[in-house]
């Protein structure tokens, strides 16, 4: 509640997928990771006599992991963290945002009285940046796993160099959403769509840029336009409601300051959601569609995170790639096409470590994260074994 996510955001992705991945890491922490490597005919060296000499990989955990949660989705990504952390043997300790803290304090007191050892898992709380720089300089934290901004992300990089702590960093993202011109327009719109009815765009794998072949421009242009005034806009609680309020009084005014720049700029703000008239009460930002633009714009090269999407126009797909390459970010893009060899090839081609082809959906057991400023490392599935512990190379003459 205190996030502003819709009853059906909050029934359907909280709680039931924070469960669901305790569920499953519990179930992994017994299974064995450790990577087999081929034995090696090695000569013999003034180090020692030479013959096959055998090897293993073994995973071996971190040590004390601070896990660092953003404000959007709270309790699933901080399940997502201490999850594996835990089921590989590590201690952590538990940093909600400051915005909407209360979600990982009832957690905290869940994990007491199901009976964890005390110190095993920890939890903090504090709207100052100081209570996050003393978890990620201190000597007694080996990894620091956050969720968050770029800027924020950056800082931790460089502080955690003093003392080397391992880093699970995913930052932001500008998803790009190539609309070919073979795709199937109602599949792209749906997609798309989910900028607006998902969190209120408060997520990092939004397709918020839609980069589109000029054939397709206006028809999908107009198809998010029909489809937006179709996006109940309401209180959260209210079980009829899409779009609900963005986190705070200051981050509707980003938004908005967002969507002004592109009007500044030139673009056109076919569908404008700013101070939706018919709420007094709450940070709403109804869903905002800015045709026009250009890669250049500050509206299309930075992260909103709000409901606003705007629409690039390229005439073949080697300009529409390099247009969805030409950003600092490269977290989750999107490809739309009817031919899907060719949205293959196209996935292929860009810079970003998770491309989606005809879906906005997910798969959570492949490795998630981010290439260029989106962060650095990956999760997910089994692979979140892996990134919460160090390597261990034992070898032996066989």
């Amino acid at each position: 509640a205190e996030t502003g996510a819709t009853l059906k955001v909050g029934s359907a992705l909280q709680v039931p997928q924070a469960l669901n991945r305790l569920e499953t890491y519990a179930r992994m922490a017994t299974m064995d990771i450790s990577i087999p490597v081929q034995p090696s005919v090695t000569p013999t060296t003034p180090l020692a006599a030479g013959g096959l000499i055998g090897a293993v990989v073994k995973r071996q955990p971190v040590g004390v992991v601070a896990c660092i949660s953003p404000y959007n989705f709270p309790l699933v990504n901080m399940a997502g963290k201490i999850g594996p952390a835990l089921a590989m043997g590590n201690t952590v300790v538990m940093k909600p945002a400051p915005q909407d803290p209360l979600a990982i304090v009832v957690l905290m007191e869940l994990i007491d009285e199901v009976g964890f050892p005390p110190g095993v898992v920890n939890c903090i709380v504090g709207s100052k940046a100081e209570v996050g720089e003393a978890l990620v300089r201190s000597n007694d934290v080996d990894m620091i796993s956050f969720t968050g901004s770029t800027a924020v992300g950056s800082a931790i990089f460089e502080a955690g160099g003093f003392t080397m702590k391992r880093l699970l960093l995913e930052l932001g993202g500008k998803g790009a959403c190539l609309v070919l011109d073979d795709a199937d327009l109602g599949k792209a719109v749906e997609a798309l769509a989910s900028v607006w009815g998902f969190h209120s765009g408060q997520i990092c794998t939004a397709p918020t840029r839609a980069i589109v072949h000029r054939s397709k421009y206006d028809a999908l242009v107009a198809g998010l336009a029909a489809a937006a005034p179709h996006l109940t806009i309401g209180p959260p609680e209210s079980p009829d409601t899409v779009v609900g309020p963005v986190i705070s009084g200051p981050h509707r005014i980003r938004v908005e300051s967002y969507i002004q720049s592109g009007a500044d700029a030139g673009a056109e703000v076919v569908v404008d959601g700013r101070r939706p008239t018919h709420l007094d009460r709450g940070y709403y930002v109804g869903p905002t569609l800015i045709a026009g633009c250009d890669n250049q714009m500050k509206v299309v090269r930075e992260e909103i995170f709000g409901p606003v999407i705007v629409v690039v126009p390229f005439d073949d797909d080697d300009e529409g790639i390099a247009i969805a390459n030409d950003t600092e970010f490269g977290l989750y893009n999107y490809v739309f096409s009817e031919d899907t060899g060719r949205a293959f090839e196209v996935a292929q081609q860009l810079e970003s470590g998770n491309v989606g082809i005809n879906t906005a959906q997910r798969n959570h057991e492949t490795p998630f994260g981010g290439w260029k400023m989106s962060g650095v490392g990956r999760d997910g599935g089994v692979f979140g074994l892996h990134a919460y512990t160090e390597m261990q190379s034992i070898v032996w003459p066989g």
